[in-house]
């Protein structure tokens, strides 16, 4: 029997009870999808009462198959019930203890892998929170497993048809060009290829790297780092077997005739690859972290504070999460056991 998902609650006085709730009710009826999530019962609880949807606490993840048709499985913790749309840094240790239960279970196999809810890294932070983001808490988690190609933690972005990955992540504009290295850029690269290999299916990945200068510096006219930093690294990474073009411009690179002609993005830095997913499929982007241990994909979105707790959030973007977090578990577990066929 193929293991279930899990998701993790996120911040419980953002939108993740509220779209999880919504998500169940869209996939009830398809078990490929069937997952629980790791949550106090009264947060969810207090989520339900614009649904009245049936809740199941269960034991363990075996029991999520079972009962998921029916009912939306609960795996409980401690927590207190929030205040919608007013975040806490009380509840900064149930948001923690939600992540950490689902990551032990998929390391142990009972999950297939983690769906994260968003989660409020400044209201972590006040609680003592010492990591940047959600993405470099669980390459703590899971320093001790080998991942199945290059070790990461890489954020790839999915949407619209594309996936972009970045050479750099928060940071503004400034730092981002000052901070950009070869690297970086060669490190990433090959996490994207083997992610693309093992959790995509793709035989020979084509990875387009975009500049980081307005047409991609124009051989140095205006900037250097295409000359200095990209392509050099390009060519040391075809040097070794991975398909990656020089620095292209960015502004070329996303119309649907590009878009034929990769198989995903390194963007140099975070917007230049997040505003052509965000255009294409603004409510159905999926975030995926590329070169963990376990499967792990979260909705493109934060908490949403504003809108908690009124039932106008879409689940458009946990949805997609959901589907490709089993879509790349079912490939990573084939290619485990045949390779590229």
């Amino acid at each position: 029997m193929t293991a279930p998902l899990l998701l993790s609650m996120g911040d419980p006085a953002g939108i993740g009870p509220e779209i999880t709730l919504k998500a169940w009710a869209a996939l009830k009826d398809k078990s490929e999808f069937a997952f629980a999530i790791v949550a106090p019962p009264r947060v969810i609880a207090q989520a339900n009462q614009d649904f009245d949807y049936p809740l199941k606490e269960i034991k363990t993840c075996a029991d999520i198959a079972s009962v998921f048709e029916n009912a939306l499985p609960i795996l409980p913790i401690d927590g207190r019930v929030p205040t919608p749309g007013t975040p806490d840094p009380y509840h900064a240790l149930s948001v923690t203890e939600s992540i950490e239960r689902c990551v032990s279970r998929c390391l142990s196999g009972e999950a297939a892998a983690l769906v994260t809810n968003p989660i409020a890294k400044d209201v972590l932070y006040k609680a003592g929170f010492k990591f940047p983001g959600h993405t470099e808490y669980l390459g703590q988690l899971t320093l001790l497993e080998p991942p199945p190609y290059e070790r990461g933690p890489v954020m790839m972005l999915s949407g619209g048809g594309l996936r972009v990955g970045l050479a750099t992540v928060h940071l503004s504009l400034k730092d981002a060009a000052e901070q950009l290295s070869a690297e970086a850029i060669i490190r990433n690269a090959r996490v994207m290829n083997g992610a693309l290999q093992c959790d995509f299916g793709i035989r020979a990945p084509r990875i387009s790297l975009t500049g980081l200068n307005p047409h991609a510096g124009e051989n140095g006219a205006l900037g250097h780092e295409e000359n200095d930093i990209i392509n050099p690294s390009a060519r040391l990474l075809r040097s070794s077997g991975i398909q990656v073009t020089d620095a292209q411009p960015a502004d070329t690179l996303f119309h649907a005739e590009a878009r034929e002609n990769y198989d995903a993005v390194l963007a140099m830095y975070h917007d230049q690859g997040l505003i052509p997913v965000k255009t294409l499929d603004f409510h159905g982007g999926v975030n995926i972290t590329l070169g963990l241990p376990i499967v792990r994909t979260s909705p493109d979105h934060g908490t949403a504070f504003g809108i908690a707790g009124q039932n106008k959030a879409r689940p458009n973007s946990l949805i997609a999460a959901i589907k490709s977090a089993r879509h790349i578990a079912n490939n990573r577990a084939n290619y485990l056991q045949n390779g590229l066929n």
